[in-house]
């Protein structure tokens, strides 16, 4: 049986919710580094070996593929059970990886920024139309719904 890595716990505490994407990240890396299984999140996976190839590039394929789903159990056991549904059924880690930066990655951030600022800053002008207005309001949470990973 395999032992538990003492640094999972980290992970366990901070799970991912959305917002906290670069701090779980962080920690994910920590532990994935002690683990010296980093490398599965920016790498893509190796093309099939062929039926006839050696057996050192089978078992360079098959620790690949082992690696991979360790930092892919990582991922999924620290996010909450909304993303966990989401990414459940993902190839590899490179896949969620991708992902979770396009929703959550630092190119986002202004974005968010941008978008929440307008939503707290829109007011109702005097003798505009209620209806147009409540109509702005639900795109803009739309909106940050959407760059937020919710929807």
């Amino acid at each position: 049986m395999a032992t538990r890595n003492p640094l999972s716990a980290i992970l366990d505490q901070n799970k991912l919710t959305g917002p906290n994407y670069q701090d779980w990240l962080r920690n994910l890396k920590i532990v994935l580094n002690s683990e010296k299984i980093a490398y599965v999140l920016n790498k893509a996976p190796p093309k099939e070996a062929a039926a006839n190839a050696p057996a050192d590039e089978l078992a360079k394929l098959e620790k690949w593929w082992d690696h991979d789903l360790k930092a892919k159990s990582y991922m999924l056991a620290s996010m909450s059970n909304e993303l966990q549904r989401r990414f459940q059924d993902a190839v590899n880690a490179t896949d969620i990886y991708t992902h979770l930066q396009e929703l959550y990655g630092a190119q986002t951030r202004p974005l968010r920024h941008a978008g929440l600022k307008e939503l707290m800053t829109t007011r109702l002008r005097d003798g505009a139309s209620v209806h147009e207005h409540g109509i702005r309001m639900i795109g803009l949470i739309e909106k940050l719904h959407r760059l937020m990973g919710l929807w």
